[in-house]
């Protein structure tokens, strides 16, 4: 959690105070188990809440004083709570039983749920095979381990003398020669691939479903993807596959079947609604729901469209999920000296329609990334050079090996990361949009790195009263005049511990610039053709405003400037 900037005199302003004494570490010092804190972040917060307590020191001599009221022991006991848990977590080893212990208790939570949900299932003394099917997918939305979950029915089963029952299975309906349930391909090829994918978009179009402009039910689309499973696809080839269908069906409306019956006599016809209009219509009259017909909504009605898209991914976030992610996927520090963070799987929503945001920012995309690993700083000259030696010569006047690389082109960025990769048999490369934005915001729709406050020089590196632009703010002070040593700014660091994602240099993205879809996607690849690369995070040339997350620049992949840098990105795999 971000300390806000300035803190509150006012206690009853913010709550973060009350964390003072809490079991939890991190939240003593208002941070966050998975933000990768440094030991320059928890130091730093440990002397503000030293200083915020410090000052409410004069309260204690004035018993009736409300505040002094609201405070009460903490006047007395949050140093010395601050003071334990910064020493704490700036102990290695301390530190590390620490995180043990925090996800042992999200994984414990997260097994008494599931035993409460084994307990109904078992009630009756009978597990069948269907009901523990069930059990097992129940545990892995909880975040549980497939071992886990084996362990804790074995040991439930034995406790209660409940016991496993088979069902009888059905005799087989003998098949109709003249109906078979699948049609294969003529061509006597169907195992390859290309086939089929093809055979089940037939069978989509076959089915006629959606054509109506209906939404299609869960159901239905757990039945098609199980149908794309007999097939041989993946589970999320048939999703895919599922999503292109819709698409088609959205943009080209059924044509009338002959054997349906006419319009009823005495109305005037009315023009076939849009598919869009359909969709709005049968989402306020769902099938079977009895209602009569519901007239079309206006269209700014149908904006809520993208918010029901959102919800049609589904992905595991819960708790238990993530500490088994982090436990999976520890952080480390590469051959070249990068700590690399993890960035865990996670959904947001790209993009802005704020104040001061450009047209390019929107519409807000809602995006599922998956996890992977990000460098906590940019690239610096000393690391590219080992790279490139002669890229000595390119450096500026003004910055030294710790400086970040600058005069590189997106060529050459991408070429770094394949080196590296080849170096440590690794996977690196150059973040794409939707994952640099993750990294730098989170889930919480926060505008800055850091938080939304847009003041100090503490945070970033941008055009201050130091530099002679004309745009430059003239009050704040960040300390340089050009770029600054990577690390400088510690307390601008996002919510996953990646630090200088705001100013300092711009970073290279692996995208081709092209405008936002507005419709929920996974991972989103990257177009394959385009002429002008993306870069993000503004630099120490821009306004404070152009340093906002969502704010996207873009040029020529060979530009080289003396504010355009990168960082990498390394797969979990």
């Amino acid at each position: 959690m971000a300390l806000p900037n300035p803190l509150p005199d006012n206690p009853s302003r913010w709550e973060g105070w009350r964390n003072y004494n809490s079991a939890n570490l991190y939240e003593r010092l208002c941070l966050s188990f998975s933000s990768n804190a440094t030991t320059d972040a928890i130091e730093g917060h440990c002397r503000q809440l030293l200083v915020w307590w410090q000052k409410k020191l004069p309260l204690k001599n004035q018993p009736s004083n409300p505040v002094a009221q609201l405070l009460r022991q903490g006047l007395d006991e949050a140093p010395h709570f601050l003071a334990e848990a910064r020493a704490k977590l700036l102990d290695p080893e301390e530190r590390a039983r620490i995180d043990e212990q925090l996800h042992s208790e999200v994984v414990g939570l997260a097994l008494g749920e599931f035993r409460k949900l084994l307990g109904f299932t078992i009630a009756d003394k009978k597990l069948s095979k269907e009901s523990e099917a069930k059990l097992h997918a129940a545990g892995d939305q909880l975040g549980l381990r497939t071992e886990d979950i084996e362990r804790t029915i074995a040991a439930e089963l034995e406790r209660t003398g409940a016991v496993r029952v088979v069902e009888p299975v059905p005799a087989p309906m003998p098949a109709r020669m003249d109906t078979p349930l699948v049609s294969r391909p003529s061509d006597g090829s169907g195992g390859s691939d290309g086939n089929r994918f093809d055979e089940f978009r037939r069978i989509l179009k076959m089915s006629r479903l959606c054509l109506d402009g209906e939404e299609m039910s869960d159901d239905q689309r757990d039945a098609m993807c199980n149908l794309g499973e007999s097939l041989g696809l993946t589970g999320g080839e048939a999703e895919d596959v599922i999503d292109e269908y819709l698409e088609e069906a959205a943009s080209n409306p059924a044509a009338p079947v002959a054997h349906k019956p006419a319009a009823v006599p005495n109305r005037a016809a009315k023009p076939a609604p849009s598919p869009a209009a359909a969709r709005a219509a049968a989402a306020q009259n769902p099938p079977g729901a009895g209602k009569a017909p519901v007239a079309q909504r206006p269209a700014v009605e149908q904006a809520a469209q993208p918010v029901k898209k959102y919800l049609a991914l589904e992905v595991n976030l819960s708790p238990a999920a993530r500490a088994a992610e982090r436990l999976k996927h520890p952080n480390f520090f590469n051959s070249i000296g990068t700590e690399m963070l993890l960035i865990p799987t996670g959904r947001f929503v790209m993009g802005s329609t704020e104040t001061g945001a450009q047209p390019n920012e929107s519409p807000l995309t809602p995006v599922i990334v998956s996890g992977f690993y990000m460098a906590r700083m940019p690239v610096t000259n000393e690391q590219f050079e080992e790279f490139d030696a002669s890229h000595t010569a390119k450096r500026a006047s003004w910055a030294d090996r710790r400086h970040p690389v600058l005069y590189v082109s997106w060529h050459e960025a991408e070429a770094f990361c394949k080196w590296l990769g080849q170096r440590e048999r690794r996977t690196y490369r150059l973040p794409t949009e939707a994952e640099w934005e993750f990294a730098a915001r989170g889930e919480d729709g926060r505008i800055f790195p850091w938080g939304s406050w847009n003041s100090g020089g503490q945070f970033a590196n941008f055009a201050d009263v130091r530099t002679n632009f004309p745009w430059k703010d003239s009050v704040i002070d960040d300390g340089y005049a050009e770029t600054a040593p990577v690390g400088s700014y510690p307390r601008g660091t996002s919510p996953f511990g990646v630090e200088e994602m705001a100013g300092n240099v711009f970073e290279w993205c692996l995208d081709f610039y092209e405008p936002y879809k507005g419709k929920e996607v996974r991972d989103p690849r990257p177009s394959k053709q385009g002429r002008q690369r993306v870069y993000r995070g503004g630099s120490w040339k821009s306004r404070m405003s152009s340093l906002r997350v969502t704010a996207r620049a873009f040029n020529d992949p060979a530009y080289l400037a003396n504010d355009v840098g990168f960082r990498v990105i390394c797969g979990c795999a």
